[in-house]
């Protein structure tokens, strides 16, 4: 363990955020207007302060301690109560919220950077204030000012916490087959409560001694509503429950199993049971039969945290292997003239490869996580409703990018490092492994990545008939031409060019297939389409790096930060040329629809 580690490094953010997005054009909309840079800069130093003195320091120990079930109720890591105080001393829970509530209405430009840093630092207790963030927005958006008064307010100020219970065992991932059922308790009931029977599985943060309630936002269907996803509604579930004395009772809620994971051992994932002795009450959140409708706000919100999971992580494994290749001594040069004897092995090629893969993925990450909020910002705060209707299209595609991208890539890129490690990197002495571990639940967590790619080709870039995906070329042509001008290689801006027309045409012939009823033909290939069109965003998010190091080039004075700059336009130059190149074969896969895997015979496995 590096006690240097940088985990996210701050120039990197300095640069992305205000050379290449120019974060501080947010500021022209009314809602942000009161901020300015210092006001920004001071809530990510004391992110990055709390990640690396307080997170970090933490992380190895809380996988070794874990979280356990004692007599049905979750213990969690000793030192996991001090960092969720920081964390709401912070105010991450309500970061992004607006005053109203009593948040800092930050962007979420600025708060996912806090994300990073934090996720960087120890992921898995990250997630305990950030599930109960989501929960309470849920309230917030959707609640009676009753639930909002009793639920939202304490679990905004950090007094409870919360979480999202969708899965079922025996349903995954098919909301639609949950079997969990909601009856309205008997006489008047004008506070809309149900008696909830059922059991979910896979609730992370569903029970702990942190706090001394958990709410649980929960998917349930009401005795006699429609079947699949038409009759699913959304109920506010506390293990808790207010008395009319103004304390709590036990809300007949139980912890069945601790699911025992590979990673983020400090943050329990459990089954729970709801009335087991018929005594689990629920309040209805909103309307009845639109639960699953209001659960996508929290679970897209989730998606990009999972994204940002990703990068942090394996961000945080990067500058570990980059650290150890300088430190490292082992082997001789290739070219024998420059050295005699072993060198550090950033000196040898094929380290040299990896570790600009590994840059080009975490760095290329956090700028699409980066542009992503600002769609998000705009879709929310633009004063145009047109401009704001346009950034939420773009934004519903890239979210299963921003999701499943940092997910595969980022594990990808944690493997780097356990490979640069050698022998080192698979010892539980070294962070790698336990990285590695930890970044293998990103790509399951919050769908799958064949659900963000059946998500992103069945639904999102054939929603209102393209105009998301023409909104989304047109940015992308737009920062070509930037690119160009700023002084990046003619070379890779074609490139790019060209492969934002095969992704259009491929789109539309797929589409076609579905139009006439060849749902296989048209979704068979959904994770090649997903693979491509996501190497096409990153090519895009790096042509964008491109043109602002040019720009910085063109400025700057001194070696150091001359190098910095050229930094970024090799990692640019390596994405496009090795990535892109692969987009003519998942587009072929795509438009022939192979079909080996579907024709393997039931005894041919």
């Amino acid at each position: 363990m590096s006690a240097a580690n940088p985990l996210v490094r701050d120039r990197d953010v300095e640069f992305l955020l205000h050379e290449v997005h120019e974060v501080m054009r947010l500021c022209a909309l009314p809602d942000f207007a009161d901020f300015d840079r210092e006001t920004f800069d001071l809530y990510l130093e004391s992110a990055a302060k709390l990640a690396r003195e307080v997170y970090y320091p933490t992380f190895k120990a809380m996988d070794e301690d874990g979280a356990k079930l004692v007599d049905g109720r979750v213990v969690t890591p000793p030192q996991m109560r001090a960092l969720f105080d920081a964390a709401v001393e912070l105010g991450l829970l309500t970061a992004e919220r607006s005053e109203a509530v009593g948040g800092a209405g930050l962007p979420q430009s600025i708060s996912v950077v806090g994300y990073l840093y934090l996720m960087a630092g120890n992921a898995g207790a990250v997630g305990y204030p950030l599930l109960t963030s989501g929960a309470a927005h849920l309230l917030e958006s959707f609640g009676s000012p009753l639930l909002q008064e009793r639920f939202m307010a304490k679990m905004y100020a950090g007094e409870w916490t919360g979480t999202m219970a969708l899965t079922e065992p025996g349903a995954g991932s098919g909301l639609g087959d949950l079997t969990t059922t909601a009856a309205p308790v008997e006489g008047d009931n004008p506070e809309g409560v149900y008696r909830v029977r059922g059991s979910k599985i896979f609730i992370s943060g569903g029970d702990h001694d942190l706090r001394e309630n958990v709410v649980h936002l929960t998917l349930a269907r009401r005795v006699g509503d429609p079947a699949g996803t038409r009759g699913i509604s959304l109920f506010a579930i506390p293990r808790m429950r207010p008395t009319a004395d103004g304390g709590l009772e036990f809300n007949d809620v139980h912890t069945t199993q601790l699911i025992h994971k590979i990673g983020w051992k400090g943050l329990p994932s459990l089954g729970l049971s709801f009335g087991e002795s018929d005594d689990c009450l629920g309040w209805l959140v909103g309307e009845p039969c639109k639960g699953l409708s209001y659960m996508f706000q929290m679970m897209n919100e989730a998606r990009l945290l999972v994204g940002a999971n990703g990068t942090a992580t394996a961000s945080a494994a990067y500058h570990e292997s980059l650290a150890y290749a300088r430190e490292r001594v082992q082997g001789r040069h290739l070219d024998r003239r420059r050295a005699s004897g072993p060198v550090a092995i950033i000196e040898h090629p094929d380290v040299r490869r990896m570790l600009l893969r590994q840059k080009s993925i975490v760095e290329g990450s956090m700028s699409l996580l980066i542009a992503t909020a600002g769609y998000a910002d705009r879709s929310v705060h633009a004063t145009d409703a047109d401009e704001r209707q346009r950034a939420k299209r773009i934004l519903d595609i890239l979210t299963p990018v921003a999701k499943s991208f940092p997910a595969e890539r980022g594990f990808e890129s944690t493997s780097l490092s356990v490979q640069i490690h050698g022998g080192y990197g698979y010892s539980s002495e070294y962070l790698p492994e336990l990285w590695l571990r930890e970044q293998r639940l990103n790509s399951i967590h919050e769908g799958t990545t064949t659900i963000q790619s059946l998500d992103l080709l069945g639904r999102k870039v054939m929603a209102d008939a393209g105009r998301g995906l023409m909104a989304l070329s047109e940015d992308i042509r737009v920062d070509v031409e930037g690119a160009k001008r700023c002084g990046v290689d003619e070379d890779l801006c074609q490139t790019v060019k060209l492969e934002l027309v095969r992704v259009g045409e491929l789109t539309a012939m797929l589409g076609q297939r579905g139009v006439g009823g060849d749902a296989v033909g048209m979704l068979a290939h959904s994770h090649d389409y997903l693979v491509l069109f996501s190497n096409l965003i990153l090519a895009w998010q790096w042509l964008r790096v491109a043109g602002a190091a040019c720009r910085g080039l063109g400025a700057q004075t001194g070696d150091e930060v001359a190098e910095f700059y050229r930094g970024k336009l090799e990692a640019a130059r390596y994405w496009i040329r090795t990535e892109l190149a692969d987009n003519a074969r998942l587009a072929e896969l795509c438009e022939t629809g192979e079909d080996s895997f579907l024709k393997v015979p039931d005894g041919g496995w």
